[in-house]
């Protein structure tokens, strides 16, 4: 099998980044995925900046293993051409604000009449109700919102900071991938399909109440947010770079103090027990900080491995990319596209031993597989012209199909 969701069809009119993303996880595991996309310009992540060879690397990294069809969903023909695309899959993912999707005709309601057991994911970046479900939407404003830049930030009394990659957006979307497996699975075991309804505030609040609401999690016992983060956090500046040291287990702390000289550590009072060196954690940080400045990253990681202490160098992303760790993963493969060149993509983080799952084929020029995909769904050739000619879909010409 090419993976565990082979023989599944999803049908993709989403864009930008945690719809797309999404179904490229699904595409990863096997699924068909069939990318709907505007003819004047496609996705609007094919349009960033970081280019090469008419691609943007966003557009590369969000959807491989999709073939492209452009049509224009404005036009009653072409909306109806991607019902018969509906009617042979098992998911739709859209991302629209909103009731858009019921406005131009391609609803739950509306498809379910043509696919009833279909899975129907809707993305939303507020919700799907409430007094901010219209409203535009971005990553920022989910960090806002949510909470997240305030944790992100240190303290209620702090200001607050953006985490520099749009997380809620990249968490949505693989929330989303696995909800829409929850719903297959459920169809395979009732034959009823479902509608899979998720936004990206309501992820990234789920998210944070694992770890970062503890402050809000007994009724009655709410406290304020306003233990200041030591500067150094968990994040040390070495004497020729950066480490990473996470010492919160007793048996972590007292590797720690051997490590660095300082078994008068294990004798204050102040780091006595795990709760203690919490409550304690700023003094603690500064204590470990005025240590490991005095050498070099290299030096203490080879000390603190040999005391089983959990550490790390810092990387950048171009060391990252080359450490034998990540070598050792196979995470990373170069691949080569027909118009872009050649490629960094990871493998799909998951694998799987029974039904053996390979990244699928590089993200594909808009359009270019309209006319195979419509002949498919029982378009005749001319019926496919027809609606090229008239704007409803786009195909590549015929220049553009034989490079």
């Amino acid at each position: 099998m090419a993976g565990p969701l082979s023989g599944i069809r999803v049908v993709d009119l989403t864009s930008m980044i945690s719809g797309p993303l999404a179904t490229m996880i699904l595409a990863d595991q096997g699924a068909e995925v069939i990318k709907i996309e505007r003819p004047d310009g496609g996705d609007h992540a094919r349009k960033v900046a970081g280019r090469r060879g008419g691609f943007s690397a966003s557009f590369l990294n969000n959807n491989r293993g999709k073939r492209s069809v452009a049509l224009d969903l404005k036009r009653p023909e072409a909306v109806e051409a991607a019902k018969r695309l509906v009617a042979g899959a098992d998911v739709v993912v859209q991302n629209f604000r909103p009731g858009v999707a019921e406005r131009i005709g391609l609803g739950e309601a509306a498809l379910r009449a043509v696919r009833p057991d279909l899975v129907y994911a809707s993305i939303s970046g507020f919700g799907h109700e409430g007094p901010w479900v219209h409203k535009p939407v971005y990553d920022p404003l989910i960090q806002a919102l949510s909470g997240l830049a305030t944790v992100q930030g240190g303290s209620d009394d702090l200001r607050p900071r953006l985490i520099r990659t749009i997380l809620p957006d990249k968490l949505t979307a693989i929330q989303a991938a696995q909800a829409i497996t929850a719903a297959l699975l459920a169809r395979a075991r009732t034959g009823e399909g479902t509608h899979v309804r998720l936004s990206m505030l309501d992820t990234v609040v789920a998210f944070l109440w694992s770890s970062d609401m503890t402050g809000h999690t007994f009724v009655g016992d709410e406290t304020p947010d306003i233990q200041a983060q030591s500067f150094v956090e968990l994040i040390y500046a070495s004497a020729d770079g950066h480490l990473a040291v996470s010492a919160y287990a007793d048996r972590d702390w007292r590797g720690l103090c051997r490590a660095v000289g300082r078994p008068d550590w294990l004798e204050d009072p102040r780091f006595a027990t795990v709760a203690l060196r919490e409550e304690n954690k700023p003094a603690r940080l500064e204590l470990t900080q005025s240590e490991l400045e005095k050498r070099g990253t290299a030096e203490w990681i080879a000390r603190l491995e040999a005391e089983d202490v959990p550490c790390a160098p810092v990387l950048t992303r171009a060391e990252m990319i080359r450490h034998p760790q990540i070598a050792a993963n196979g995470l990373i493969r170069e691949i080569e596209h027909p118009q872009a060149g050649r490629l960094r993509q990871t493998r799909p983080a998951a694998t799987f031993s029974a039904t053996p799952a390979e990244a699928g084929h590089p993200a594909r020029r808009l359009g270019e597989d309209t006319a195979a995909v419509l002949a498919e769904a029982g378009y005749d050739a001319g019926e496919i012209a027809a609606l090229m000619a008239g704007g409803a879909a786009r195909g590549l010409a015929a220049e553009e199909a034989a490079e």
